[in-house]
């Protein structure tokens, strides 16, 4: 009886009954790290080794064959079985079920493990210590690491008219009478933004699910945990949800910089400015601004947390800042958070300076505590 991806997940690696393999790819993510750390191993210190151990794609159970000789190269008898090559699966009928367990804990628990024996010459090492999941990251991911469902990644995606050949604009509904509308584009900053959520995620234990804005619909936000990735100029489903009040973006309509992109500072503070206005659109972008707000979500039990900038980078910094752990110390010092159950609603204003269209400072500039 094969493996499959659905007993290793609920008998080993603990996972409920209700376990999707569509959705949580633990199970495929730590078998093809295996893999991967095998064939390095063959291929450098285990060049030379008479038995190669494999896991066959689509397969989890352990295979062992004997390495056929390099052309031209007489290996010595005494290494070399004589036996014909051929994949000898670990699997008896009168006892399948022990050996898949055994095989189970060889490939999901102990992955690590092997890896690391693999590239050290087989020389067994200490149990190796995993990391501690640092405070900070723990204090402010909290909510959507121990909520029900795993959270959802809403990555920004506007909607163009035009062709790429010949020029694209952001739709306009007051002057474009239902155009052809290209959706699939999204900026630099929240493809890099994707990854560094990842990361962060990953160190948690928490897969997430990722989703483009175009395809995103309210009955996602009803029961689910929900990360918005990009500005609401772009990322349009922010506009039925709720969203920040503290500092809102909105376009100018009037001035000098009629038509650009802003942060309005609704409830100024001593010496702060009504707007900040980020690098004019027409200009290399150098300033931008971002904000972090943590709000509830559409059910009050639920968590909405918006990371967008007036452009692509601010939004990439936006996501950067809550990745690091530093500058993760740094908010809930600013937010007075000491404890979990301390971190509350919130509004957040960074600013940005960007070089080459790569952020290179960050600035936390104002932060507003909310009630709900």
């Amino acid at each position: 009886m094969a493996l499959k991806e659905y007993q290793i997940a609920t008998e080993v690696l603990g996972r409920p009954a209700g376990f999707d393999p569509q959705s949580d790819s633990t199970v495929r993510v730590q078998a093809g790290r295996l893999r991967v750390k095998l064939a390095e191993y063959y291929s450098q210190e285990g060049a030379e080794d008479p038995i190669v151990v494999e896991i066959p794609k689509g397969s989890y159970t352990l295979t062992f064959h004997v390495r056929t000789p390099k052309p031209g190269v007489l290996a010595a008898p005494v290494l070399i079985p004589e036996l014909p090559e051929k994949k000898i699966e670990i699997v008896a009928p009168d006892r399948r079920w022990a050996i898949a367990v055994v095989l189970l804990s060889i490939l999901l628990t102990a992955s690590f493990t092997l890896s690391a024996m693999l590239l050290s010459h087989w020389t067994p090492t200490p149990t190796l210590a995993v990391a501690p999941v640092p405070a900070a990251y723990q204090m402010f991911w909290n909510r959507f690491v121990n909520s029900p469902q795993q959270p959802w990644v809403i990555f920004s995606n506007g909607s163009f008219v035009g062709r790429p050949e010949t020029g694209m604009r952001y739709f306009n509904p007051a002057v474009d009478n239902h155009p052809f509308i290209l959706d699939h584009y999204t900026g630099v900053g929240e493809v890099l933004a994707i990854h560094q959520l990842d990361r962060v995620f990953y160190l948690l234990n928490r897969p997430l699910r990722v989703k483009r804005g175009a395809l995103f619909s309210l009955d996602d936000a009803k029961n689910n945990d929900l990360i918005f990735v990009g500005s609401p100029s772009e990322n349009l489903t922010l506009v039925d949800l709720p969203g920040t009040r503290e500092f809102t973006f909105q376009r100018l309509d009037s001035g000098p910089r009629k038509g650009d992109l802003a942060v309005l500072n609704v409830h100024p503070e001593s010496g702060e400015p009504r707007q900040f206005l980020a690098t004019p659109a027409n200009q290399p972008t150098v300033d931008d601004y971002a904000v972090i707000s943590l709000l509830p979500g559409l059910d009050p039990s639920r968590s909405i947390l918006i990371l967008a900038g007036n452009s692509t980078f601010g939004t990439q910094a936006a996501v950067e800042y809550v990745c690091r752990e530093d500058s993760i110390k740094e908010l809930l010092q600013r937010l007075k958070v000491s404890k979990t159950a301390d971190l509350k609603w919130f509004e957040a204003l960074l600013h940005v300076k960007i070089a080459h269209g790569v952020p290179v400072t960050t600035e936390l500039i104002a932060v507003r505590n909310r009630s709900n």
